[in-house]
């Protein structure tokens, strides 16, 4: 026969102020938690929770012994008050003493167990359910639920099980008694790990409900970086300080020649240049270039120079070396770096470069290869265009920068600042005069392919079609365009 434990969640701790009888502080990750005036008994069962696990009814034990059955109710309401604050782990435990499953809180918010699982009742495994290893064990999660199941390899085969519909009745799960499935089954629910139909017979995940439009890993990103209480570590949590030094505003340099690049007089450029108004008026996608007359050096180079520019670097409190560019950036990281792979530049030789922010140069990073022809060719698709364009402006981000910092929301975050970067190059392009397209996608594989870089150090984000574009003049903003508004 299985028994239930409870026990204080594993990243959370006790301390008593002994000054202070009756007073315990408990640590946990949303901060500490301080308890005031508790009876003896409260306080013995408080210890025997942090301590490991231990089962309800000898909890209660440990509050009769100390302060009478009188105690009991007190006690009672605080466990509740501990576990709808996602304080406690539930573990089933077999006959033999071994741990079976464990229903973990990973993060904060209130939390409600499931209705019982009647035997009858049609359940299956969520179609946005993962299992990662974690800690030695094998952990289940969904995307919104703060809660997940960690498994031992005798409940393992229930994943496979509840792969399609089914019923606490009908489940056998080998080498466990039905009552220690059954559970097991009961953590699952309380995590938020099964299905049911809806009254009318519906698959809530799937046909005409909201959350079939979603893919598995999209609600995960979404949710993870949207839902704080799903994850008890979010934002500026410094994950990596004494792991590893931050990495600094600049890349190491590639091994290519070096050109430099002449600043454009902005002053100037102030004076003849469109309005804002009329510049964002006019902002189209232009997926076709002036064959006739390439986009040249000196403007490829005005056009990194007003959007990508490191204009001045600092020390951050944490001790990261931050930057300053005419877009905005989340903790002033600025991780993006942009690759402009060359087909047709007048001044500069095809192939791929990297603008170096901090110098307003070009670095040689390859020669026109298999790897840079597949990024153009699917640029090309991308954009339907019949020809190649005349630049593709591979935007990466050097992941460490804004990893060292920030935890759950980082690659939400350098998401952010490839849109921000993206509405800068449209809004300076348009205003130049050229012609310039965001794209949807890109391939990371042969960026990395094409570079030698690591792809999980730096890897593509986004990329962007450049070129001169048909009548076009510097200074004035193209105008209506017959190319598909976006």
């Amino acid at each position: 026969m299985h028994t239930v434990q409870v026990r204080l969640r594993r990243d959370a701790g006790l301390s008593e102020p002994e000054e202070t009888p009756g007073a315990v502080t408990l640590a946990t990750p949303f901060g500490p938690a301080a308890l005031r005036g508790l009876p003896p008994g409260a306080v013995a069962a408080l210890r025997e929770l942090a301590r490991g696990g231990t089962s309800e009814d000898d909890l209660a034990r440990t509050v009769t012994e100390h302060d009478g059955e009188g105690g009991l109710l007190r006690w009672h309401l605080l466990l509740r008050k501990l576990s709808a604050g996602a304080l406690l782990e539930r573990t089933v435990v077999a006959a033999d003493g071994e741990p079976v499953a464990v229903l973990r809180p990973f993060g904060g918010g209130p939390l409600r167990p499931a209705a019982p699982l009647a035997a009858d009742a049609r359940v299956r495994l969520s179609r946005f359910a993962t299992a990662a290893p974690e800690d030695g064990r094998l952990v289940v999660r969904v995307p919104r639920s703060p809660l997940g199941v960690e498994l031992a390899p005798a409940a393992a085969p229930l994943l496979g099980l509840l792969a399609g519909w089914t019923t606490p009745a009908a489940l056998a799960c080998p080498g466990l008694p039905a009552e220690t499935t059954a559970a097991v089954l009961g953590l699952f629910a309380d995590a938020g790990l099964l299905v049911r139909p809806t009254p009318e017979g519906e698959d809530p995940e799937r046909g005409a409900a909201p959350l079939a439009q979603w893919s598995p890993a999209d609600l995960w990103l979404h949710t993870r970086t949207r839902e704080p209480r799903t994850t008890g570590r979010y934002g500026g949590t410094y994950p990596l300080r004494g792991v590893q030094d931050p990495l600094p505003v600049a890349p190491p340099a590639f091994g290519g020649p070096r050109i430099a690049l002449e600043p454009p007089d902005l002053d100037a450029i102030a004076k003849t240049e469109a309005s804002l108004t009329d510049v964002l008026e006019a902002r189209r996608s232009i997926r076709e270039h002036d064959a006739a007359a390439p986009i040249t050096l000196d403007r490829l180079g005005e056009l990194l120079y007003r959007t990508m520019r490191q204009r001045r670097t600092f020390t951050g409190e944490d001790g990261q070396e931050l930057a300053d560019r005419p877009y905005p950036s989340g903790g002033a990281v600025h991780e993006l770096e942009v690759y402009p792979l060359v087909v047709s530049c007048e001044g500069l030789e095809p192939g791929l470069w990297h603008y170096a922010a901090h110098a307003h140069a070009l670095e040689r990073v390859a020669d026109p290869g298999p790897a840079t022809r597949t990024l153009l060719d699917r640029a090309r698709s991308a954009a339907m265009m019949t020809g190649d364009p005349q630049v593709l402006l591979i935007v990466t981000a050097r992941f460490g920068r804004v990893m060292w910092k920030y935890e759950t929301i980082a690659y939400s975050l350098i998401l952010k600042h490839v849109g921000v970067l993206y509405q800068t190059f449209y809004l300076v392009a348009t205003a130049m005069g050229l012609a310039v397209c965001g794209l949807g996608g890109g391939d990371a594989a042969e960026f990395a392919a094409a570079t030698g870089l690591d792809p999980h150090a730096e890897g593509s984000v986004g990329e962007l079609l450049l070129g001169s574009r048909r009548g076009g003049a510097a200074g004035t903003p193209p105008g209506w365009s017959p190319e598909v508004p976006s």
